[in-house]
């Protein structure tokens, strides 16, 4: 196992907070987060491991419910992220989806920027302690066709290896059926509904404010 350790951290001369970025699995919010042209954590690196005893289980015996929230460590993320906030770095695991397992770490320096994005399918789930700790400059929920997130997301994962062929099938037609609720819980936690256009416009809106604020700050 690889590791890259951060370099001790300083404080940053102005606030530092975070776009948390959610919606189904396959939505684009990966590519979304690249087109922002802001650092981004990605929150899948946050998964347990397969040989965590706590890992929820689907009902059907297939195995791991990777879908579920509890199938994340959101301590840990919520740790980057404030790591992150005070101090414009913060050591993250790197994780190998095929192997359910992590395999390595390594440092996430935001180079000044006073805006990063923090993007996964969990990302909803740390809304309300992102905003309680002053850190949250806004979250979002990539939302669209479904049957296009379906295509979309069964190329990703096969194209890349993330499972057997069978199990990304049975998921995938399972979050096709559930992704509107998935959708609705999300908003639900606090993030906001929208498509990539409107999203990018947020995105940009929160940067140039705090842009503005780390110009009048320094």
């Amino acid at each position: 196992m690889s590791s890259h350790s951060c370099t001790p951290p300083s404080s940053p001369a102005f606030p530092i907070r975070v776009v948390l970025l959610t919606g189904p699995s396959g939505s684009g919010k990966t590519s979304l987060a690249m087109r922002s042209g802001l650092p981004v954590l990605n929150l899948d690196d946050f998964y347990k491991e397969g040989t965590d005893p706590t890992l929820p289980q689907l009902p059907d015996g297939g195995g791991a419910d990777w879908d579920a929230p509890q199938s994340w460590d959101a301590g840990a993320a919520l740790a980057a992220i404030d790591a992150l906030c005070r101090t414009g770095r913060a050591d993250v695991p790197v994780y190998d989806i095929a192997a359910s397992a992590r395999v390595g770490a390594s440092c996430l320096d935001l180079g000044g920027a006073p805006l990063f994005i923090a993007e996964g399918i969990f990302a909803a789930e740390i809304i309300a302690d992102c905003r309680a700790a002053g850190l949250l400059a806004d979250a979002l929920c990539l939302r669209g066709r479904p049957t296009t997130t379906f295509r979309r997301r069964l190329a990703r994962d096969l194209r890349e290896g993330r499972k057997s062929a069978p199990y990304l099938v049975r998921r995938g037609l399972r979050l096709l059926r559930d992704e509107r609720s998935v959708v609705a819980r999300h908003t639900a936690l606090g993030a906001h509904p929208c498509a990539k256009p409107e999203a990018l416009a947020r995105i940009s809106a929160a940067g140039a404010a705090d842009t503005v604020d780390a110009a009048v700050r320094s």
